[in-house]
Parts: structure tokens; C-alpha cells; sequence
């Protein structure tokens, strides 16, 4: 035996799901325009064991970027994948977006990166581990580079930093 609903039930259904569709998209551009480009995510490659590697994804979380973590034996793999020249590697890897990010870059400069989306660079790094730098805080902080590295294989000076003994 079929049971007839009333029209104005189903109006009234059919009001309940629109509003609520509505509702839940309205939150979700809500959520992301408050976000707006912060809400990059970056993936960073570490190997479990590495402390400086950990208090780099600190710094950058602190700054207000998304970093997901992913832990690897080596990050060889990623530098070959991602293309990562050999003279400019460190300890950690992160990609975001288009681009790779090598070693202690300062969240600023990672949040330049994403907001001016360089059509020239690949990616920028900060070569080794210099004292003073985000995740490396400590006495006797250095003044250091971070280094763009372009599509055609060039390196330039993206930006110059001095280091700091406490974190950032």
C-alpha cells in the first residue's frame, strides 16, 4: 500500500536540504577565504630522526603555514625527483605548490614564494645548516643566503638573512 505524502512535506524537505547545502557551502568558502594563500600546504620530507628538521616544520607552523610531514629514511629520493641540485641540499625537503623548498628558509620567504609565484624559479634553499637559521637556533648565529634556484639552472641570491639565537 503506497502512503501519499503532502505536498507542503515536501516542500518543506526540500527547503531543509537546500538550506543545509547551502549552509555547509557557505562554510567551507567561508573557511577557505579566511585561509586564503596561508592555507598552502607544504609537504616536508625529513628523515624521523632529525631535530632541526622538526623544529623547522615549528617555526613554519608558528608562522601560520600548513606543513604535513612525511618521514623518510633518506630524502635523496626527493631531491631527485624534485630536482634539487646536489651543491644546494640540506636536510629536509618540502614542496609547495610548483616549487621545492631546501633546508631552514625563513617562513616569510616560503609565504613570498607562494604569494608571488615566480614563473623564473624552481624552488629556493638555504645549502647546508647554518647557525641562527629557522630550526638551527642557537649561540653564535651567521648571516646567511637563501638561494633561488631558476628554471634554466641558475642561482641567484633570493633573499640574505641574519641568524638568530632564539626561535623565531
Amino acid at each position: 500500500m503506497k502512503r501519499k505524502i503532502k505536498t507542503s512535506t515536501l516542500y518543506l524537505i526540500s527547503a531543509f536540504a537546500i538550506a543545509s547545502v547551502a549552509a555547509i557551502g557557505g562554510t567551507a568558502l567561508l573557511t577557505s577565504q579566511d585561509l586564503g594563500e596561508d592555507a598552502a600546504e607544504i609537504v616536508v620530507y625529513k628523515t624521523p630522526t632529525c631535530g632541526c628538521c622538526t623544529n623547522w616544520v615549528g617555526h613554519l607552523r608558528r608562522n601560520g603555514l600548513n606543513a604535513k610531514v612525511v618521514n623518510m629514511p633518506s630524502t635523496e629520493p626527493i631531491h631527485e625527483r624534485l630536482g634539487v641540485p646536489h651543491e644546494l641540499g640540506s636536510c629536509h625537503t618540502a614542496k609547495v605548490g610548483d616549487y621545492w623548498v631546501e633546508g631552514h628558509v625563513p617562513a616569510d620567504l616560503v609565504q613570498r614564494l607562494i604569494t608571488e609565484k615566480p614563473g623564473d624559479i624552481r624552488g629556493i634553499a638555504v645549502p647546508g645548516m647554518p647557525m641562527g637559521s629557522p630550526g638551527m637556533e642557537g649561540p653564535n648565529p651567521v648571516e646567511y643566503e637563501v638561494i633561488a634556484y631558476g628554471t634554466d639552472g641558475s642561482k641567484s641570491v633570493y633573499a640574505t638573512r641574519q641568524g638568530q639565537s632564539t626561535p623565531q
